[in-house]
């Protein structure tokens, strides 16, 4: 992922999470709006899965309206070595990394406001045999097609980006309270939009977006990322603090999304996904 970008979501994200935490606070005259460690950051990497799923795709002037029903797909992590890699290089959005950004709302510190980025990848089996019903080259087609590189290769690998506002609440299970040793149940529910990169090759054809450098995001059809739907999700685990500002964190994550105007060749395809992730990262209290 363009490290320019991940820093623009970043200051993006604390001013909307400011903003929303003002606002919620005005709401609550006894709140109080500054405090200490009222904010946090952390950083993950992630695996994800994806149920079976629909994808329809229209080439209006290829003459093609077809549907692969129940493509299968899987994640694309990079492997232990790239990943090591990365992280002595100090490029740390090389993997499939997760941000989360939040202010706590309350003095007991139990609920929070959050913007979250999934930077997850999503590709469809290659090899696999789906059916294919519609029309292709303006003639019927209904058969079993394999998926392969050259004929249908669906790849969302720099990323299927889920960008979400969250509310957060933690509850205490284990250990002293807002100290080290504090073992909490945390819980997040929220909805965004779905702003991946699309490489997709149908029938040999690929759409020609440029280089990410340029166009970046997220309006024009030949930007890089774009906004191609929303996404809901909720997320549950625990939140271990390590030290006095520091913590580590453990969530398994359900998300829906509705993905409309793909880019392919000439066309466009939509979709809808169920995903389910792990996350495991680091966070910091400030």
């Amino acid at each position: 992922m363009n490290t320019r970008f991940t820093k623009q979501l970043i200051v993006a994200a604390i001013l909307c999470v400011a903003s929303c935490s003002v606002v919620m606070a005005q709401d609550n005259p006894d709140q109080p709006l500054i405090k200490e460690n009222n904010w946090y950051f952390s950083w993950g990497y992630s695996r994800q899965q994806y149920a079976p799923s629909d994808i329809h795709v229209s080439q209006p002037g290829l003459g093609n309206n077809f549907t692969v029903h129940q493509a299968a797909a899987q994640d694309f992590p990079a492997n232990f070595g790239d990943t090591l890699n990365s992280i002595t290089n100090l490029n740390f959005t090389s993997p499939q990394e997760n941000i989360r950004v939040g202010r706590f709302l309350n003095a007991e510190k139990t609920f929070a406001v959050e913007f979250s980025l999934d930077h997850s990848k999503y590709n469809t089996n290659l090899d696999q045999t789906a059916y294919v019903s519609g029309t292709v080259n303006n003639q019927p087609y209904n058969k079993n097609l394999v998926l392969s590189e050259q004929n249908f290769d669906y790849m969302l690998h720099n990323g299927l980006n889920h960008v979400m506002l969250n509310a957060v609440w933690l509850h205490h299970l284990y250990g002293p309270e807002q100290k080290p040793g504090d073992l909490q149940l945390i819980s997040r529910a929220g909805a965004g939009i779905l702003v991946p990169h699309a490489e997709t090759t149908v029938f040999g054809q690929q759409p020609d977006v440029g280089p990410k450098t340029q166009n970046v995001c997220c309006f024009s059809s030949n930007d890089w990322w774009q906004i191609n739907g929303w996404t809901t999700g909720i997320e549950v685990g625990v939140r271990y603090r390590i030290i006095e500002s520091m913590y580590l964190e453990l969530t398994s994550k359900v998300a829906y999304g509705v993905l409309r105007g793909v880019p392919v060749y000439q066309g466009s395809a939509n979709q809808t996904i169920w995903m389910t992730e792990e996350v495991l990262s680091a966070g910091f209290l400030f």
